[in-house]
């Protein structure tokens, strides 16, 4: 029998949960009496830029692996004739994908602005977090805290600024932006972003989203304090060679947190954690999952 459960990989088709006037799709993968796990995506992706071999590695180690599409992105609601939304909505959303699976509650693994969300449930919703990963994320929109490296800065704009809108214009695009956000160590594979890519062109292709998730960011402030009431297991990872939120905003995070444990990786950029060092990743999530009270 599969370890991924009776339908191949054990996922299923792709749902819809419902908050207010927003759908957020989202989707499961592994086995019924697996740990639920949450995972939050980033500014400008869809669910289906979690890597299928870093959700079976999760699988594998006994979760039962749920991913979405934050509004603004993929299959579920884009918000442009809907009023400006902020982080606690966001979070509202995934919460309302743990009632569509009746979780009570979930591991929580979110990266940029999905660990910005992942945070702000472990704040407004704890009772529903068994746990936090919080990656390459703040823990307030701030040039200042998360001090972006300007020529980085100003070569995605660059990149951005000049990129044709339409599917093969979008996917150089992006091919181009990946180096740029990363790191030269630890290269991504440049078929997996242009299949990734054009995937998530032919679901939904809306080039003013961005602009509202990151108005999110903003608008929700300061949420030092608020981080204080945690009470979940946390943990923090960050790049630190991260271009667009530096470490520093890594270790506001987990400084905020009572209890954190923070984690630094030297040479990775943003986003989720090269392959390479998903083994280091899964052992600290492991012993985070053993700090869960029973």
């Amino acid at each position: 029998m599969s370890p991924y459960g009776d339908g191949g990989d054990g996922r299923s088709e792709v749902l819809t949960a419902t908050n207010g006037n927003v759908e957020i799709a989202y989707e499961t993968i592994g086995p019924p009496d697996g740990a639920p796990m949450l995972l939050i995506c980033g500014a400008s992706t869809q669910m289906i830029h979690w890597p299928d071999e870093f959700v079976r590695a999760l699988v594998e180690r006994g979760f039962r692996v749920a991913r979405f599409d934050n509004r603004d992105s993929g299959r579920s609601t884009h918000c442009a004739d809907l009023p400006p939304y902020d982080l606690r909505d966001m979070a509202d959303d995934a919460v309302a994908v743990l009632d569509a699976l009746d979780w009570r509650t979930a591991h929580v693994l979110g990266v940029s602005l999905g660990g910005m969300i992942g945070q702000v449930m472990a704040v407004h919703h704890g009772e529903r977090v068994a746990t936090l990963t919080s990656m390459a994320a703040a823990p307030f929109w701030s040039v200042r805290l998360i001090r972006p490296r300007l020529r980085t800065l100003i070569k995605i704009l660059g990149v951005q600024r000049r990129g044709r809108k339409d599917r093969a214009g979008t996917i150089e695009t992006w091919v181009r932006l990946f180096p740029l956000i990363g790191n030269p160590r630890y290269p991504v594979d440049e078929g997996w972003i242009r299949d990734v890519t054009g995937r998530a062109y032919d679901i939904a292709h809306d080039p003013t989203a961005d602009r509202r998730q990151l108005a999110a960011c903003t608008a929700s402030g300061d949420r030092r304090a608020e981080l204080a009431r945690v009470r979940a297991p946390t943990l923090i990872v960050h790049g630190e060679a991260d271009p667009l939120q530096s470490v520093s905003a890594g270790c506001a995070t987990a400084a905020a947190v009572p209890g954190a444990e923070l984690i630094t990786f030297p040479d990775v950029g943003h986003g989720l954690l090269p392959e390479e060092l998903w083994p280091r990743l899964f052992q600290a999530l492991d012993d985070l999952r053993s700090r869960v009270p029973h």
